[in-house]
């Protein structure tokens, strides 16, 4: 049974990123589940750091558009979802390629969400793990 109140399509979703960081580092969302969101994001100069690695914020970035995105979705008409914290794990390094984010609800309440999001790399290696706390909100 699908958990999304807001029925919004992957172009719909992709087109309302447009001119922003989640366009910038180049994040689409690939695939919306039941009760989960996928999200690609590329492993390149935009989303390096220094070292020539992927960047943890841009991990972290990535972590709390797939949540936010998701939080968004399950909440009624009139109200609307932001991040109150984030946090995250980073357990690989990775130089090139794409990462892969799913973001599944942990918690979905009245006034508050947590939200699970694990990156992964092409071939499924964990990359970082995330957790998303938004709160909810009258519009």
């Amino acid at each position: 049974m699908s958990i999304w109140k807001s029925k919004l399509t992957l172009h719909e979703i992709n087109h309302i990123t447009k001119n922003t960081l989640v366009q910038h580092l180049g994040i689409k969302i690939i695939e919306i589940g039941d009760d989960y969101i996928i999200g690609s994001m590329p492993v390149d100069h935009r989303t390096h750091q220094p070292m020539g690695i992927l960047h943890g914020g841009a991990s972290v970035a990535l972590a709390e558009t797939l949540g936010s995105i998701a939080a968004q979705m399950t909440v009624a008409p009139g109200h609307h979802c932001v991040g109150l914290e984030i946090n995250a794990n980073h357990l690989a390094s990775i130089k090139q390629g794409m990462v892969y984010g799913a973001a599944k609800p942990v918690h979905i309440g009245r006034s508050t969400q947590v939200w699970d999001i694990r990156i992964t790399d092409d071939n499924d290696k964990r990359v970082c793990i995330s957790r998303l706390t938004m709160v909810v909100l009258a519009s």
